[in-house]
């Protein structure tokens, strides 16, 4: 125990909460992998065997989301629902894991015939795949990946892809986001017609985006799996987020028509969720106000990701014949003092912009509050540090956890 000094406390300490950080989150995705292929097996199961199945017919996962929806249950609108039926059908030898007591009741409750039972017991029955030779194994599949990466591969039609995305997955330690642009550049296609496959393996991971087990917790599938906010794990620095609740309460004391809806308000574009940063209504325009903060230089894709949001308000949020169209404002950080933009998302009516343009903040007011939050954010300490830049360090230090 002579070389047991401090040091060596501290990073023996730090090893072993890393250590069963990842353990817990690896629990946490394998029991979320676990209960969604237990849903595609019993509905999959039900639409074969259930004794009033014919009553429900094309609308059966219709009538299951509404029925799941009033019990509060997440992710289970009829998209998620198709999913989790795709999983039990391309991934039958997952069934395999269930714990004890789970199987029990799969078994009892759909009673596989005894010609099913030459079968892979667990499902899968039309389902297309690989021989048990050429297949990841099952618990190598959901312990290595988050069921995020899973609805990722398993929309692949061809089997030996989907296994050529699983092997390189798992090999690569690859994020969900670097999965999808992988994916998206062709790799398996290009590792195809590659003679020299390693040489193509080693470029194509160079610079990959890294999983690590805090990015695997704000998986939307996580979150909500554990009744977590989305504000609590998807705030993207201290920095941003103290700017967000000074912004809240700055908007919200203007005393113009504001009102609070939510933060971090979460949007399904797609397959895809994405997250408005603040979200009102107002009063008086009778609208809702989108804010978007960036914590950097103002671009285009901002503009663009504003604009995408706005939209699908005016789509999905706006009541007909009552509700103004969406506005926007989006808050950017840098380039010269602070840029501040109004997105309207091709308003025509000249009278309402007129009417917002004089109701909403001025940009002068905005621009004064962000250059003057962003000063007191970076007072320095009595060590003649910022407050943001120790918590920036602060933050670092557990994503290096």
């Amino acid at each position: 125990m002579q070389d047991f000094s401090f040091d060596v406390l501290v990073g023996s300490i730090r090893e072993i909460d890393a250590k069963f950080v990842s353990s817990a989150v690896k629990a946490v995705n394998v029991s979320l992998t676990l209960r969604n292929w237990c849903i595609g097996a019993y509905i999959s199961e039900f639409e074969l065997h259930g004794s009033n199945r014919a009553g429900y017919g094309d609308k059966l996962l219709v009538s299951i989301s509404q029925e799941l929806k009033r019990s509060g249950l997440k992710r289970c609108d009829r998209r998620e629902l198709s999913r989790y039926i795709l999983f039990y059908h391309r991934y039958p030898d997952v069934g395999s894991l269930l714990p004890e007591g789970v199987s029990e009741h799969y078994v009892s409750l759909c009673s596989p015939t005894d010609d099913r039972q030459n079968q892979y017991i667990w499902g899968g029955i039309g389902g297309e795949t690989l021989s048990p030779t050429f297949r990841t194994p099952p618990e190598k599949l959901i312990t290595s990946l988050s069921f995020s990466h899973l609805s990722e591969i398993m929309e692949i039609e061809n089997p030996v892809k989907r296994l050529f995305y699983e092997i390189e997955s798992i090999k690569g330690c690859w994020s969900v986001r670097e999965l999808k642009r992988q994916v998206a550049s062709m790799y398996f296609e290009r590792s195809g017609l590659s003679k020299d496959k390693e040489a193509l393996s080693r470029l194509a991971n160079e610079g990959a985006e890294i999983s690590f087990p805090l990015m695997a917790i704000r998986d939307p599938y996580v979150f909500e799996f554990l009744g977590l906010k989305p504000a609590e794990v998807m705030d993207e620095s201290v920095f941003e987020s103290a700017l967000l609740d000074k912004l809240e309460t700055f908007l919200l004391e203007l005393g113009r028509g504001f009102c609070f809806e939510a933060r971090q308000r979460r949007v399904l574009i797609g397959n895809e969720y994405y997250f408005v940063d603040l979200v009102f209504y107002h009063r008086i325009l009778k609208c809702h106000i989108l804010v978007e903060l960036k914590t950097g230089r103002m671009s285009h894709e901002a503009v663009g990701q504003l604009n995408t949001y706005l939209n699908w308000f005016k789509e999905n949020e706006r009541c007909e014949g009552g509700d103004n169209p969406p506005v926007g404002i989006l808050l950017c950080t840098e380039k010269n003092d602070e840029l501040v933009k109004y997105a309207t998302a091709g308003i025509a009516n000249d009278l309402f912009v007129s009417k917002y343009e004089v109701v909403l903040p001025s940009t002068d007011e905005l621009e004064k509050f962000v250059a003057d939050e962003i000063r007191v954010l970076r007072e320095t300490d009595g060590e003649g540090r910022s407050d943001w830049h120790v918590s920036r360090k602060n933050e670092d230090e557990i994503r290096e956890v």
